[in-house]
């Protein structure tokens, strides 16, 4: 394991948060539930029927220590979770259609968070990314002042971590989201030890090209430095000069980031997702994520193709991320 999980594992460990897992039948989320419990990492919950997931698990030959099971169609306080679903979605929901949403895992472990009846969530190795995040929207929300939730990566190599975002959800970003986006991706950052220094990326540096694109990075830059003047953002910049410090000083040479970026926004989702898996592919880098930033409480989306390490450590950084709530909030 890396020095950052390590980092993370141990501030994790002192405070032992509860995760919930929807998918409690699969496999690697039982694996991954006996490695946390055993390592005394965190306190998981699985979310399925009590005996079908303990077949399963003896089935791949997994022994569970502390690991919790509920079922949502046995749940002693099913009723509750009805009555606090209905209130939330303000009579988008009757009764029954509240009790035929929350016998669906994943808005079962949503209301668990939403009820501080569990810290945070992580979903996703067979379910798609929208019956992840659905559910968190439409319950837990997004914070104040904050219009959309967006994914970032975190991306490591040895010592070196830098943070990659928006590389999940909003496909062509306006000026306004950008804006959002830099803003929460430089609190991910801090939540990974990585003082931050946004750099907004396009083909263009400063000016150096004019076109409705270039211009939707600059006013989004325009924006997310009025709003936080405490953040070190600056853009536009092409990767180079954001990266660089000999290139910086050439195109850029009064930025505040000096091409010492480690947090980088890409301008469009198709940017995003390519620019991390280029660094992944071929950089050599770790891609852990995706890490979804902007939410009340912390629910995150695994790949369906994850595996046990990676469950394992998306469920440390949603430990980590609802600790690090917790002491801001």
């Amino acid at each position: 394991m890396s020095d950052l999980f390590s980092e993370i594992k141990d501030k994790v460990k002192r405070h032992f948060p509860t995760v919930v897992f929807p998918e409690g039948l699969d496999e690697r989320i039982i694996e991954a539930a006996a490695q946390l419990s055993q390592d005394e990492v965190l306190q998981p919950v699985l979310i399925g029927n009590e005996t079908a997931i303990l077949e399963k698990a003896s089935q791949i030959g997994v022994s569970f220590k502390q690991v919790q099971i509920i079922d949502p169609t046995t749940y002693s306080q099913f009723e509750e979770l009805v009555k606090a679903f209905i209130e939330r979605r303000k009579g988008k929901e009757t009764e029954e259609s509240a009790k035929e949403k929350l016998v669906d895992p994943n808005y079962f472990g949503t209301m668990l968070v939403y009820l501080d009846k569990a810290d945070g969530l992580v979903s996703g190795a067979a379910h798609s990314t929208g019956d992840t995040v659905r559910p968190a929207l439409q319950i837990i929300k997004t914070k104040e002042g904050i219009k959309k939730t967006s994914g970032v990566f975190i991306m490591v190599k040895e010592d070196k971590k830098f943070v990659f975002a928006d590389c999940a959800i909003n496909i062509s970003p306006t000026s306004e989201e950008l804006a959002e986006i830099a803003i929460a991706t430089a609190e991910t950052a801090k939540v990974f030890d990585i003082d931050p220094k946004v750099a907004m990326l396009s083909f263009s540096t400063k000016g150096s090209a004019s076109s409705i694109e270039t211009k939707k990075v600059s006013e989004a830059t325009k924006l997310a430095q009025e709003a936080r003047p405490d953040l070190v953002i600056d853009g536009e910049f092409q990767f180079d000069a954001a990266f660089v410090p000999a290139v910086a000083q050439k195109k850029a040479p009064d930025s505040p980031l000096k091409g010492e970026a480690n947090v980088f926004i890409f301008p469009s989702l198709e940017s995003g997702n390519l620019g991390y898996k280029i660094a992944q592919r071929l950089g050599g880098y770790e891609a852990i994520g995706p890490i979804l930033q902007g939410l009340n409480r912390p629910v995150n989306d695994l790949s369906r193709g994850c595996n046990v390490k990676d469950v394992y450590k998306l469920a440390l950084i949603t430990a980590m991320q609802s600790i690090n709530q917790k002491v801001i909030g």
